[in-house]
């Protein structure tokens, strides 16, 4: 996958999974998302989210580091977890980094046993992520990238104060909303949460290359 300055074990691996050319979205993202500006993303389903997501990461955190994870994900549901899980296990293999994934029916104990060995990347949904980080109080002083992905379905089960709740207890970091639609729980989100993001709006794109086309 041809990026400017991408990691060359993290492209070797992207190469590998059949990932040659990066889409429009990865392109036009990759620089601003590499510089830790805060970020919405819009785009349709099936355009790569959630690898655009990975692999990003991948080149941001690039090896093991801090006990501390240095990135923490939000997705809707376990699902949603393992897939992201899967998504890292595949483009992380030249890498270090420690992935673990949180959801509603593991095992709490387990959980806060396994992280508090040290882990890179935090993956969870948001009722999970929320309960551990009241009751465990991690080191968050470290988290480089806090990542909301399908920002819509979760936003529309009404976990914004949970997610603001994580949001707060954060400093520093890059935030950052992927969502197929820009919505107004969406916007209302990122004016509580996100400093001067940019905004990458694909579906907009898609619609008037449509409208052109009927046009024609």
């Amino acid at each position: 996958m041809k990026l400017k300055k991408i990691n060359e074990n993290l492209q070797q691996a992207l190469i590998e999974n059949g990932l040659t050319e990066a889409n429009e979205m990865q392109q036009e993202t990759f620089s601003t998302l590499k510089s830790g500006a805060d970020c919405i993303v819009i785009a349709p389903k099936g355009s790569g989210k959630s690898t655009t997501i990975v692999l990003n990461v991948i080149q941001q955190l690039k090896g093991e580091g801090e006990e501390s994870p240095r990135a923490l994900i939000i997705v809707e549901d376990k699902t949603k977890v393992l897939e992201m899980e899967d998504l890292f296990e595949k483009f992380g293999k030249y890498t270090d980094l420690r992935v673990y994934g949180v959801h509603d029916k593991g095992d709490m104990e387990y959980d806060k046993n396994y992280i508090s060995t040290g882990i890179d990347v935090l993956i969870g949904t948001p009722f999970k992520l929320s309960e551990m980080f009241t009751t465990a109080g991690y080191n968050v002083n470290r988290l480089k990238m806090f990542i909301l992905d399908d920002a819509d379905p979760i936003l529309k089960l009404r976990h914004e104060t949970r997610i603001m709740r994580i949001s707060n207890s954060i400093n520093k970091t890059q935030r950052i909303i992927f969502s197929e639609e820009f919505t107004e729980r969406i916007e209302i989100l990122a004016e509580k949460m996100l400093v001067e993001p940019f905004e990458f709006d694909f579906e907009q794109e898609e619609d008037i290359e449509e409208e052109e086309e009927t046009e024609e």
